[in-house]
């Protein structure tokens, strides 16, 4: 099937722009939606303060706009300079240019060491892992080999009163009773909280099916 070299879609009040790569992206993972309503039915839900969140491997932005359109200040971060600019585009296209998002391009995995040095808290995060990638000066990520480390290590950046931890694995091996599991250690065990975890995937109108997209692993206070 042809695509245009660029489009743009709604989801709510968001507008996210999209185009095809040999990779097989257009920029968008749509099934995330399901974790979109979910968190910012909670954000909006806390009253009296503002929900600072932490989002890596943020990619263009899907979750980073959900977040912020709900009222939450958003730390948006990415390896990537190309879908930084890609999520600020598709800020822009929303409305929310002028909404508290800071952009940062770095590897997930030293910002996060260099926040939990410099004493600053979020009160969630949202992970979207990739199977393998390279941070901007050649960081490695392997997520079967880092992903178990780095769930705890975001432990140490959560605030004092948490309000929930999302990650969400496209790979085969990280599927939900793995997610399950390393939440419940790393994250319920520090904070109590309720654990989920399940398969997420897509409608398909003409079969009634659900096409399997992935698994996430949730942890609410």
């Amino acid at each position: 099937m042809d695509l245009p070299e660029r489009w743009s879609i709604k989801y709510k009040d968001l507008t996210f722009n999209l185009q095809p790569f040999s990779f097989k992206h257009t920029g968008l993972f749509p099934e995330q939606a399901v974790n979109w309503d979910w968190f910012s039915e909670k954000i909006r839900n806390e009253k009296g303060r503002q929900i600072k969140v932490l989002n890596l491997f943020a990619y263009t932005g899907g979750a980073t706009l959900a977040a912020a359109k709900a009222g939450a200040a958003v730390t948006h971060v990415d390896a990537s300079k190309g879908m930084v600019s890609w999520a600020k585009e598709n800020a822009a296209a929303s409305g929310l240019e002028r909404a508290p998002i800071r952009y940062i391009v770095d590897d997930c995995v030293k910002f996060v060491e260099r926040e939990i040095r410099r004493g600053n808290r979020y009160d969630a995060v949202i992970m979207d892992p990739p199977s393998y990638g390279r941070g901007p000066k050649g960081e490695v990520w392997k997520i079967e080999d880092n992903i178990h480390h780095f769930i705890k290590l975001c432990t140490s950046l959560l605030s004092s009163e948490p309000l929930f931890f999302l990650i969400n694995s496209y790979t085969t091996g990280l599927q939900a009773g793995v997610l399950s599991y390393m939440l419940s250690e790393e994250v319920g065990k520090k904070f109590s909280g309720r654990v989920t975890a399940d398969e997420i995937g897509l409608p398909v109108k003409e079969s009634g099916l659900v096409l399997p997209c992935g698994a996430s692993g949730r942890w609410e206070r």
